[in-house]
């Protein structure tokens, strides 16, 4: 006993003052890091940044001063930091070579939450999707499509290549063709087509629409029509200035346009 207690209590008493340093080590570091969050997470509230980021960046500096405050506990008992803050890092770039697409679609969520390019709500076509942006997360941004259908584009996708943001811009060309027979007058075509255009529900006086003579083609002159909406109510106009042409063209008598082509027989 007197072997014993020479021995083990000086052990128990060194490991009982290191565990209650370990636990005064968690509270203070607990109590710090969340300090931390608040402070930053206050400075964040004050930025022009997206709200999905802020997020990002506060869980970010959260996970990074956990791991700081284990290893450091770690530490107090002794145990080797280096091997294990080694060991972290290549199990980091173990994971960072098998997830590279991951972390692809990552950086490039990060870089459209910072940018903005497009936004929740706006009408897009990236990625080899058309439709409304409904949530940009931390790997996808979800579209949905004009046949409401919910799809999920990598962001790495959408990011890299072509983005068209049609709700960037206060108002939108409606981009159309009419084409005429070749017996067809193209300036008396335009001439019925402008004040019936321009009638249409939604279609703005400024810019006034254009009604211009396109191209000739073997069927006759064909012509552009473009009147100019707001994104809201793009199919309206659409839809409204196809039926206006061909109401207006019937109305006028004018011939179905046929491509007309003459056939020499040889001998």
């Amino acid at each position: 006993m007197d072997s014993f207690m020479t021995n083990m209590v000086p052990q128990i008493m060194e490991f009982g003052g290191k565990a209650l340093f370990a636990i005064v080590l968690w509270l203070v570091g607990r109590w710090v890091i969340g300090l931390i969050r608040a402070t930053v997470g206050k400075g964040l509230m004050k930025a022009d940044m997206d709200d999905t980021l802020k997020r990002w960046i506060g869980s970010l500096i959260s996970i990074g001063l956990n791991i700081l405050l284990v290893i450091s506990l770690l530490g107090v008992f002794g145990i080797e930091t280096t091997s294990f803050a080694a060991l972290i890092a290549a199990a980091g770039l173990a994971i960072g070579a098998a997830w590279s697409g991951l972390l692809a679609n990552f950086a490039a969520g990060v870089m459209l939450l910072m940018f903005k390019p497009i936004k929740v709500g706006d009408f897009i076509e990236a990625g080899g999707v058309t439709g409304t942006v409904t949530e940009i997360g931390m790997f996808a941004t979800t579209i949905n499509t004009l046949a409401n259908v919910k799809t999920i584009v990598g962001n790495a996708a959408v990011s890299g290549g072509v983005i068209s943001n049609f709700s960037a811009n206060a108002y939108r060309a409606v981009d159309l063709r009419a084409q005429l027979a070749a017996t067809v007058d193209p300036m008396d075509a335009v001439a019925r087509l402008t004040p019936v255009i321009a009638a249409i529900p939604n279609v703005l006086s400024d810019p006034a629409p254009t009604i211009e003579i396109l191209e000739f083609t073997e069927a006759g002159p064909k012509l552009v029509v473009r009147p100019f909406c707001h994104n809201d109510h793009y199919w309206q106009v659409t839809f409204d200035t196809n039926k206006a042409i061909a109401e207006t063209f019937g109305a006028a008598g004018y011939p179905q346009p046929a491509a007309a082509r003459t056939i020499r027989q040889a001998g």
